[in-house]
Order: structure tokens, then C-alpha cells, then sequence
């Protein structure tokens, strides 16, 4: 049996603009329907409406949260602020499909997914993912499988290459937009460093400006001491063009073991989003490269299928643990501090 997909209007187009193009792209989603785009500039909305097929376009979105017929809603504005809003949408009774960074005050993140739980309502974003995506499934079950033992360290990074200039968003204020291409992109590694590390005790940020013309960082590097002792570095960066952009690499050690995530030069033909392997061994004469897997979905995908599940009430929808949500908003408030300061920050809870 066939089921009914669950109509949605994208809300905010800078971002959101590439949302619609997903949602439209081979004859459309078949969880999710595209039913609508807003935007404050009414120009943008029109634009993108007559590009995908004509949509409705919404006037605002207390006029998208009039509307009976739309059960959910695609937020896609910026982090600041962004739990105020899902209040009201959480308020009109529909559910909410957003996008990294989730906040900007990890205590106002907490407290809206409680409300949404309380509700009845669901709140999902990319990253992280409501459940476990493929690749840190895999990471998990190595663990188990060949007794690597506990995590002791990750290096994580992403990069990519963008020569900005200033247009008076967000992105523009270090304050909004701290150590930029960690809050940016650096958030994809971060979410998956809690997701299997745990708890963050505190933080070292370092950052730069090469070739931006924005008044925020286009290198950033942000040190990490977990609860557990195990350390994390993870590196993000605009300036690096190579052809090997949002590769989102991890080098995961266990006191057993490596696990690698899109390490290295070497890529499949597949081009698969995520190629994986263990490596066990007591001294060079036993090393091996004990699994390799090459996965078509990695950690940071909007889950649309698990969406409209938990949106449809199914029983088997995924959730989420929610200090997977909200502990690394405490790290970035920590990264924040301590770009500004210059010194080691707490992260505090």
C-alpha cells in the first residue's frame, strides 16, 4: 500500500531555495510534496515559484500557519532565533523539518524539542539525523564486532571553497556566525563527534581570515576535550579548492583500532557518499584492514522518508536522543567564547 505523502511549504529561500530544487528534482519526493515557498522577499518567493512548477506562494508565515490543508512546514531561515519560530509553528499544530545549526541558545533548543515532545509534535533537521544514519551505524557495530574498545580520539574535517562578500546576513556577524566555517560546515563533524564520543568538557578555538571579504572567519580549527578523556580536533575551511569539497572526513581512534571516514586521495568510481574501513591490529605484522564499506548515504542527509513517517504517527518513525541535538549547540556556545576570547572556554550546561 501506497502512502500519502505529507505536503510541506518551505519557509525562507536563501537556503531554503536549494530545499525546493531536492524536493522537485526527478518528478518530486515521494514522502514529501512541495505545496508552497515563503519569503519576506516577495520577488525571491515568485522567482523560485515559477521556476518549480508554479507553486503557492505564501504571503507570510502566519499565513502558511492559516492554512489547515499544510501539516508541516520547512524552516530554513537563520539559527538565531530559530526556536521562537518553531514555537509558533509547534503552536498552530503542524510539524517542523529544519536545517543546521538547529540554535543559536542551546537553553532555548532544549527547551522547544521538550515542548515538541510534550506535544506530540515532531522536529527534525539534517544534522543530526533523527536515529543513527548508515555510516555511524557502521562505525558502532565495528566497535562491537571487533572489540575495538572505547573511543580515545577523532580528527575530523571539512572544507570547501568560497570567496564571499559581505550582503548583511547573518554570516556577515562574528557573533551570529562564530569561527564561520566550523558554525557553518564544521557542525556536520561536531554532531557526529558527540554522537560517538559523548559529552564535551571543554573547548580550544583558532581562527582566521585569508581570502574573505566577510568580517567572519574563512579558517577555523576547534580542539575538543571530551567528558570521557578522548580528544577531538576538527578542522573547516572556505579556502581550499581541490575538488574534494563537503567530504566531511573522520579519523576515529579506539584503543583497538582506526575507523576511517573519507580519508585519504583515493576515491571509488561510485562516488559514494561515504567510504569506510577498520584496521585492527597488535604490531605491524598483524595490521589489517579488517572491513571497508562504501555507503550511498552518509550523516548530515535530510531524512524525508523518516519525516513523513514521524509525521504520519508510524510507530517505527525515527527520534532522537535529544543531547545529540543540543549538546554540540553547547560546544559551539563554548567555540564562541573562546574565538572571542582567545582562551580555553568550559562548556557549560
Amino acid at each position: 500500500m501506497t502512502k500519502k505523502h505529507v505536503d510541506i511549504v518551505v519557509v525562507g529561500l536563501n537556503f531554503g531555495r536549494h530545499i525546493v530544487q531536492d524536493l522537485s528534482a526527478d518528478g518530486g519526493n515521494s514522502h514529501v510534496r512541495l505545496a508552497g515557498v515563503c519569503d519576506i522577499d516577495r520577488e525571491k518567493a515568485r522567482s523560485v515559484s515559477e521556476e518549480y512548477g508554479g507553486v503557492r506562494i505564501y504571503d507570510s508565515l502566519d499565513d502558511v500557519l492559516s492554512d489547515e490543508s499544510i501539516p508541516a512546514v520547512g524552516l530554513f531561515t537563520g539559527p538565531g532565533g530559530r526556536a521562537s519560530l518553531i514555537r509558533r509553528i509547534i503552536d498552530a499544530g503542524k510539524d517542523v523539518m529544519t536545517t543546521k545549526p538547529f540554535e543559536s541558545d542551546p537553553d532555548a533548543a532544549q527547551a522547544i524539542l521538550e515542548l515538541a515532545r510534550e506535544r506530540g509534535r515532531t522536529v527534525h533537521l539534517n544534522s543530526p539525523s533523527p536515529g543513527v544514519s548508515e555510516d555511524l551505524a557502521t562505525v558502532e557495530r565495528w566497535q562491537e564486532e571487533y572489540e575495538l574498545g572505547r573511543p580515545v580520539g577523532a580528527r575530523a574535517d571539512v572544507w570547501a571553497h568560497y570567496r564571499e562578500q559581505p550582503d548583511g546576513r547573518w554570516y556577515d556577524d562574528p557573533d551570529t556566525c562564530p569561527a564561520a566555517p566550523l558554525f557553518r560546515l564544521g557542525i556536520y563533524p561536531i554532531n557526529d563527534v558527540v554522537r560517538l564520543l559523548g559529552r564535551a568538557r571543554r573547548v580550544c578555538t583558532f581562527s582566521s581570515r585569508l581570502f574573505t571579504a566577510r568580517p567572519t572567519a574563512d579558517n577555523a580549527q576547534l580542539s575538543v576535550e571530551l567528558e570521557s578523556g578522548a580528544l577531538a580536533a576538527i578542522y573547516a575551511s572556505f579556502c581550499v579548492r581541490d575538488g574534494d569539497t563537503y567530504r566531511n572526513g573522520l579519523t576515529l581512534n579506539f584503543e583497538n583500532g582506526t575507523v576511517y571516514r573519507n580519508v585519504g586521495p583515493v576515491r571509488a568510481a561510485s562516488g559514494s557518499a561515504a567510504e569506510m574501513s577498520v584496521v585492527t591490529g597488535a604490531d605491524r605484522s598483524t595490521r589489517r584492514v579488517a572491513e571497508s564499506v562504501a555507503l550511498d548515504c552518509t550523516s548530515g542527509h535530510y531524512d524525508w522518508e523518516g519525516f513523513a513517517a514521524a509525521v504520519r504517527k508510524e510507530p517505527d518513525a525515527p527520534t532522537y536522543v535529544l543531547d545529540h541535538v543540543v549538546e554540540p549547540l553547547r560546544i559551539v556556545k563554548a567555540m564562541a567564547l573562546s574565538e572571542k576570547t582567545g582562551r580555553i572556554a568550559d562548556v557549560l550546561r
